[in-house]
């Protein structure tokens, strides 16, 4: 049985059919990777899968039917999501802020352990624990978006464009932390942009146009594949041409 499973998702915004009938699985252990250009739906259903926005069809996690849940309940079940944009509060510091996010961890014993593996993971915060989050690079915030949501123990993590409006060697940065996520076991669905380094990490893809589903299957296909190449890989393929 998959962790994650969508059956003909749809969201709508007043006239704008947002997502159209999407279906979508994820397994225990798995990163997969919703894959777009702007506007084509990504953000929108990582929304649906927390109870961000009103939705049609069916979400399940773990079994259990997400229907009518509230988003609190969803995180407590093990669905945390790190919003694009990083979205840290400025105003309290380091820890402040991750212990907001253990709020939603079901064993309040574990914070301590939590707190020690995500400073493991990210020593850039355990020297800045005292500092206020509005004062971190855009980086750093970005790094503790994630080990906030790392804070409730999450069985899924979201990440909606973790890549966004970073300089590119902070981006490589963020992927590699991704990736030992993954190592670690870590169950994730990553939208991205960033097509070619999500490609990269992920175990498998689904592309999105258009609120719909245009290509899914292993990352490594999808990777070799022209038509991805063509629609999201170019400047990567003239940038490698000699």
């Amino acid at each position: 049985m998959p962790l994650l499973s969508i059956s003909g998702l749809t969201v709508r915004y007043g006239a704008i059919q947002a997502v159209r009938g999407i279906d979508l699985a994820i397994e225990a252990g798995e990163v997969v990777a919703v894959l777009g250009a702007n506007g084509a739906g990504k953000s929108t259903t990582l929304k649906a899968i927390v109870g961000l926005v009103p939705w049609g069809g069916e979400i399940r996690f773990d079994g259990e039917a997400l229907a009518g849940r509230a988003t609190e309940q969803i995180v407590r079940k093990g669905v945390t999501m790190v919003p694009e944009g990083r979205r840290v509060f400025p105003s309290l510091t380091v820890m402040e802020n991750l212990t907001l996010g253990a709020a939603a961890c079901a064993d309040g014993k574990a914070m301590p352990r939590n707190r020690a593996e995500v400073f493991e993971l990210f020593p850039i915060l355990a020297e800045r624990r005292e500092q206020r989050a509005g004062t971190l690079s855009g980086g750093q915030q970005q790094q503790l978006a994630i080990a906030r949501a790392l804070m409730s123990e999450p069985r899924l993590l979201l990440l909606d464009e973790p890549s966004l409006g970073l300089a590119p060697q902070i981006v490589d940065s963020i992927f590699e932390l991704i990736l030992r996520l993954k190592q670690r076991g870590q169950t994730i669905l990553l939208v991205e942009q960033n097509v070619a380094a999500a490609l990269d990490i992920a175990d498998r893809a689904y592309v999105l146009a258009n609120g719909a589903i245009t290509m899914s299957g292993p990352a490594a296909a999808l990777r070799a594949s022209e038509q991805v190449a063509r629609a999201y890989l170019g400047a990567a393929v003239e940038a490698a041409a000699p």
